[in-house]
């Protein structure tokens, strides 16, 4: 039965299953491969969250970059498990944002990981850190958890 405390409303980014490729010796999938997985799960955040990329950049001409990660490993998983990957907001700051995501066994609800994503707000024309946009702090706020 999945976890009540695992099933709060956040939005879904992605959904994956490991394959024995991304065995490791010990038989469950190594750490090398939760990277891409919240990787791209990251990428999906900002849509879900309704904040296009596009209009960040034509209507405030910023965007973000990734500036630390962390993965936290919870439990094993292994060959043949579905996984799905959601998220919310950690943390605002003035010109950042920390995103927590968590990898949860599609079936059982269990937590298996999680990724803490600190992305710093862009201007791509000064290459320098920008500040967050306030209607994009609007869009984000709603989506804010506890730590």
């Amino acid at each position: 039965m999945p976890d009540a405390n695992l099933a709060r409303s956040r939005p879904e980014l992605l959904r994956g299953v490991v394959h024995p490729w991304h065995h490791d010796i010990f038989g469950h999938m190594n750490v090398r491969h939760y990277a891409p997985f919240f990787d791209d799960a990251s990428f999906f955040m900002y849509t879900a969250l309704n904040i296009p990329i596009a209009w960040m950049t034509g209507e405030f001409g910023v965007h973000v970059v990734s500036a630390k990660a962390e993965t936290n490993f919870i439990k094993e998983l292994v060959a043949g498990d579905g996984f799905v990957i959601d998220g919310a907001v950690r943390r605002l700051g003035s010109r950042s944002a920390v995103f927590h995501m968590r990898m949860i066994h599609a079936e059982t609800g269990v937590l298996h990981a999680t990724y803490d994503l600190t992305e710093v707000f862009f201007d791509p024309k000064t290459r320098k850190s920008a500040p967050m946009p306030d209607p994009v702090r609007d869009r984000l706020l709603p989506h804010l958890v506890e730590d």
